[in-house]
Parts: structure tokens; C-alpha cells; sequence
């Protein structure tokens, strides 16, 4: 009888907080991409005229060294290609404003949150398209910055059209001279 009792209670609690569940609402907006993702998105991705992965992949990590990175990782059969390069982040102007900031606040230290290094990340993606005509591709550019106390400042997406457009270019350029075996 007991533990009929306790069937019964525990079935009451389950479909109470089910109750309550299905009364909680989706906030508005919640699925909805931002307004600039789409500008991204076309900033990020092209379509070539060619089902071979290899070939593309094979262009991809070319036109990633010619642009001064370095391979950290290939995956030729799912398409990925990841690389980076370090560079100088040093700004004069952001080092003199925070030197002479710091120095009327009595902050010292104020120097040590300047930008010092950054290292620049390239991330691939191939796939066919959704006919499975053309080879979709897309490359997103991020970086990490560290401070002079060697600590990251930021992490961020770059969205540089230029940027986009010359790994862009390069790439149309290198698949076409690979089809044409030059």
C-alpha cells in the first residue's frame, strides 16, 4: 500500500513539473541570426566549379603559405584545413596614451595591458554543395592578442573585407592554374 502511495506521488510530482515546463515560452528572437551574419556569411564563403576536394585542399594550404601561415592541421577527407602566423601587435599610440594615462593616475602598470603579439588564425571548411556540382568553401579569420604581461588581451573574428577578398583571389587563382596543371 505504501508504495502504491509512492507510485502515485512521484506519477503527481512528474506530471506537475512537466505542466510547468510546457508553460515556459521561447524568448523572441531566440533562432534568429544577427543582422550582420548574412553579410558575414557572404563575406566567408564561395562556390567553385569542381567536386574534387583534394584538389582544393591542396590549393587551400598553398595559398595559406604564400600568405605567411603555417599548417597546423589537415584533414583532407572532411575538408578542413587550420593555420596561423604570429605578428607584431604593438601600437606606439595605444603605448604612449595608456605611458602618459597610467603615469597621472599613479598606474604603472598601465603600460602592461598594451597589445604586444598576435597570432592570426585561418580556419577552412570544404563541402560539396547542396546539387553536388561545386565545392563550397569557406574561411574564417581570427586572432589572439596578448598584453606586454603576456596575458590574452582579446580574442576576435576579423572581419576584413580585403583580407577575404586576397585569400579569395589567390584561391581562384591557384585552383585555376591546378586544373590547368601549371
Amino acid at each position: 500500500m505504501k508504495r502504491a502511495s509512492r507510485s502515485i506521488k512521484l506519477y503527481c510530482i512528474v506530471f506537475l513539473c512537466l505542466g510547468i515546463v510546457g508553460c515556459v515560452s521561447v524568448p523572441k528572437g531566440f533562432l534568429k541570426p544577427d543582422e550582420g551574419y548574412l553579410q558575414k556569411r557572404e563575406l566567408q564563403m564561395r562556390q567553385y566549379d569542381t567536386t574534387d576536394q583534394v584538389k582544393i585542399i591542396t590549393s587551400v594550404a598553398g595559398v595559406l603559405q604564400d600568405l605567411g601561415f603555417i599548417l597546423d592541421d589537415s584533414e583532407t577527407d572532411v575538408g578542413f584545413v587550420a593555420a596561423s602566423k604570429k605578428a607584431d601587435a604593438v601600437n606606439k599610440g595605444q603605448v604612449f596614451l595608456v605611458a602618459l594615462l597610467g603615469g597621472l593616475g599613479n598606474n604603472p602598470q598601465a603600460v602592461q595591458q598594451c597589445d604586444k603579439s598576435q597570432v592570426i588564425k585561418a580556419s577552412v571548411i570544404t563541402k560539396p554543395s547542396l546539387d553536388g556540382k561545386k565545392t563550397v568553401v569557406r574561411v574564417t579569420f581570427q586572432r589572439l592578442v596578448w598584453n606586454m604581461a603576456n596575458q590574452i588581451n582579446r580574442v576576435e573574428t576579423l572581419n576584413d573585407p580585403a583580407m577575404y577578398q586576397k585569400f579569395y583571389d589567390s584561391l581562384s587563382k591557384a585552383i585555376f592554374l591546378e586544373a590547368q596543371q601549371i
